[in-house]
């Protein structure tokens, strides 16, 4: 398994390529760059990608919606060439609060939209000839009584360095995973738990697989979770509590919750109900009090170093190619000796 992190931008975003830089000399493989509406991920990208030498840069996520797939190709196909092949595409849907609130671009079709993308991207890799798509949500170049009736096919100006940059894709629901299955390079999971996988996603996985184009190679999975390595190091997945109620609570609304929906599959409906009840209600303490210990557990690794073996064993048999953590460091550690520590027990 390979090592990767989502790097925490949100405030100094100069010091956090310096702390990749340290990260990347500790062996860290590979390094998400979020989006969500503060600083545009794509920048940031460009600017690690000349602030390091071998680490791969990964967007996660970009929406969907926020740009169009011949954008989102330009973006990617620029930030392969700055970091010398190393970009990695990270897409999702993201949900109709940031979609509409903040693009003002209907939600609509997202499993259409997504796939639709990804091919339309991977087209404009190619660069040999001029791009025409004709799906059910993209239009290249627009048909007749759309718009000015002007566009033409084009291509990219400037050859990719790469024929193809790898795609990921965030996904939680079994149609979003299927697509994600056959089509995408990478599946970005969040709160995964490798030993519900199959009950979760399996049947979706499989049929995906089944219709998968054996060009693209196995699926790449990144998933995993805080991590902590010491005797006491189990107390550290108590800090997780906040944000696994910010997800189930909050992010989306009522009804149209994917986290909230996930949860309730893993068998935990009721206490998801309780939390974003109480996180809606304004008792974020509260709703964090409601995350259930053996949640709280599955979805973390933290404990002394045989039960993180034990973990990463369980990851790895899931078929988790990338494992995604958030390092807590212990007495006199940083993060990065706790990656360093964590590429030593992955081997």
């Amino acid at each position: 398994m390979k090592i990767s992190m989502q790097l925490r931008y949100d405030q100094d975003i100069v010091g956090a390529a310096a702390q990749v830089a340290e990260l990347e000399r500790a062996g860290l493989d590979l390094i998400w760059v979020p989006e969500a509406y503060g600083y545009d991920a794509p920048s940031f990208m460009g600017f690690l990608a000349a602030r390091t030498e071998r680490i791969e840069i990964g967007s996660g996520i970009l929406s969907v919606y926020s740009r169009t797939p011949a954008l989102l190709a330009m973006t990617a196909a620029g930030v392969d060439a700055l970091s010398g092949g190393r970009c990695h595409l990270g897409l999702g849907s993201s949900g109709p609060q940031v979609v509409e609130g903040l693009h003002g671009v209907p939600f609509t079709a997202p499993v259409t939209r997504t796939r639709e993308t990804i091919e339309v991207m991977r087209a404009f890799w190619q660069h040999d000839k001029p791009v025409s798509y004709h799906g059910r949500s993209v239009q290249l170049p627009l048909p007749e009584g759309s718009g000015s009736g002007l566009g033409v096919p084009m291509k990219l100006l400037t050859p990719p360095v790469r024929p193809s940059v790898p795609v990921w894709v965030a996904a939680l629901g079994p149609k979003n995973v299927r697509m994600v299955a056959e089509t995408a390079d990478g599946w970005l999971p969040m709160f995964f738990v490798p030993e519900w996988c199959d009950r979760v996603w399996g049947p979706a996985l499989r049929a995906g697989a089944a219709a998968r184009d054996p060009r693209l190679g196995p699926l790449q999975i990144s998933a995993g979770g805080l991590l902590a390595i010491g005797p006491d190091a189990a107390r550290a997945r108590e800090l997780a509590r906040g944000q696994l109620a910010l997800f189930i609570g909050g992010m989306g609304a009522p009804g149209h919750n994917y986290y909230y929906d996930l949860v309730s599959r893993y068998g935990y409906a009721e206490e998801a109900a309780t939390i974003q009840r109480l996180f809606l209600a304004g008792d974020k303490a509260g709703a964090a009090a409601a995350v259930p210990a053996a949640l709280l557990e599955a979805t973390t690794l933290c404990g002394p170093e045989s039960y993180v073996k034990d973990r990463l064993a369980a990851y790895r048999e899931a078929g988790v190619t990338h494992l995604q953590v958030v390092p807590v460091p212990q007495d006199g550690e940083s993060e990065a000796t706790v990656v360093a520590r964590l590429k030593d027990l992955v081997g």
